[in-house]
């Protein structure tokens, strides 16, 4: 009873706002301490760096185009799908800039290397926890994050590293055309590794330890083939 309550409608709302908030204050405080962050957003803020532009604006620009290709993954036109992913992304770009400016006013920056590793690290469990929180709430995620489970599920055969590493593909891409164009690379170093490397252990943990009756509710429509 008490699982099927928490499961509930308003219970999955609240998770889907404790899991938008994590993410862009996880997102931001790597951005800010910049010893490495996600492999998407590091992609971003070199875009940014190249184009002298907005970092939330980027990260909103490429959510789009995410959400866009999300629609072509799965074969279908699924207008809600983009637009709740689309309202995700623009909630997570004008809240990453929120804390991103917070956490300048408050010296992130400027401190001493050590504590900026510890940051960049924590920032990043940060916003793994909170992949956990809101895919199991499961109303609307970060276009990136439905990418890699409809790759999960619909192509790799429920392969989560696999899915983890294709969907690396083109953020990896646009960092070389960046590098190419500006001969410098921000926002990868040591927690962008601890990224690629215990993204999938920390969600996994926080799906058994952090809001442990939120269960996963998961929508991927599967069409015989022709």
């Amino acid at each position: 009873m008490a699982a099927r309550e928490q499961n509930g409608y308003p219970y999955r709302l609240l998770a889907l706002v404790i899991g938008l908030v994590l993410n862009a204050l996880g997102n931001a405080l790597s951005v800010s301490a910049n010893f490495g962050s996600g492999i998407w957003t590091a992609a971003c803020v070199n875009i940014a760096n190249w184009l002298h532009g907005d970092v939330g604006l980027i990260l909103f620009i490429v959510g789009v185009g995410s959400a866009t290709l999300n629609l072509l993954l799965i074969r279908h036109w699924d207008g809600w799908r983009w637009l709740g992913e689309v309202v995700f992304i623009a909630s997570f770009s004008y809240f990453i800039d929120l804390f991103v400016a917070l956490f300048k006013h408050w010296g992130v920056p400027d401190l001493a290397t050590p504590w900026r590793i510890l940051l960049s690290i924590l920032g990043v469990t940060i916003f793994a926890i909170s992949i956990s929180i809101y895919q199991r709430a499961n109303i609307v995620m970060h276009p990136n994050d439905d990418t890699s489970n409809i790759l999960r599920f619909r192509y790799l055969h429920g392969r989560a590293t696999l899915s983890q590493f294709v969907d690396f593909v083109p953020p990896i891409i646009m960092l070389i055309i960046c590098v190419l164009g500006t001969h410098r690379l921000y926002s990868v170093n040591v927690a962008t590794i601890y990224s690629m490397l215990f993204n999938g252990i920390i969600i996994a943990w926080t799906d058994e330890h952090i809001l442990p009756r939120l269960h996963h509710n998961f929508r991927v429509k599967h069409h015989s083939a022709a």
